[in-house]
């Protein structure tokens, strides 16, 4: 018998009518196709894990079910079934209002068995890039030339880190006039004085 979690019972129970079963029927082949599954609830819907990890979850709205892989970019999907990109709806078989509207059993069991097995193996999705410092913006040469005169104001431009120094620039460079920019670089040189950054006003 697989052992089940009494919450999702209690989930399903309180879906709309057309949701039982097909929610239920969810449920059921998760556990054939993963014997030994683990079931839970996680932001107040089922999950499945397994192997020490997320396996799959399903969920009931108003006028339709889903179901999702937590690793369906890693499986081979070899029926061109998994909805990856510009799906309606969450999960990875777009909106399920009725059985019909699930892969056949076969098929569903088959995936999960995939899906279990990069699991087992420990096989995760690669960890999305990091974001690249911003480049440097090249400093106004009005900037320059009043922090030539401000030595105290100089040193404390010079010993901000470089997003600090780059909300300057933006501030001073995107003054829609010559008197407006003048104005924020006099700005700029009183607040480096007293060795505050641009944002100061708005930091604990």
């Amino acid at each position: 018998m697989p052992t089940t979690d009494a919450r999702i019972d209690a989930y399903i129970a309180r879906q709309a009518d057309f949701a039982k079963p097909i929610l239920t029927h969810l449920r059921k082949l998760v556990h054939k196709g993963c014997p030994g599954v683990v079931e839970t609830v996680k932001w107040g819907m089922p999950f499945f894990e397994h192997a020490g990890g997320m396996l799959g979850n399903m969920a009931g709205f108003k006028q339709h079910c889903s179901f999702g892989f937590w690793n369906a970019s890693l499986l081979k999907d070899p029926e061109g079934i998994l909805h990856l990109k510009d799906k309606n709806s969450m999960g990875h078989f777009d909106r399920l209002t009725s059985l019909k509207d699930l892969p056949a059993d076969k098929i569903m069991v088959a995936y999960i068995k995939e899906a279990a097995l990069l699991n087992e193996q420990g096989v995760k999705k690669p960890a999305p890039a990091k974001k690249g410092s911003k480049p440097a913006l090249p400093e106004p040469p009005a900037l320059t030339a009043a922090l030539k005169k401000n030595k105290k104001a100089r040193t404390a431009f010079e010993g901000f880190p470089p997003s600090h120094r780059r909300e300057y620039i933006e501030w001073i460079t995107e003054a829609k006039t010559d008197a407006t920019r003048d104005k924020r670089i006099a700005t700029t040189i009183e607040w480096l004085e007293e060795g505050k950054d641009r944002n100061w006003k708005y930091r604990k």
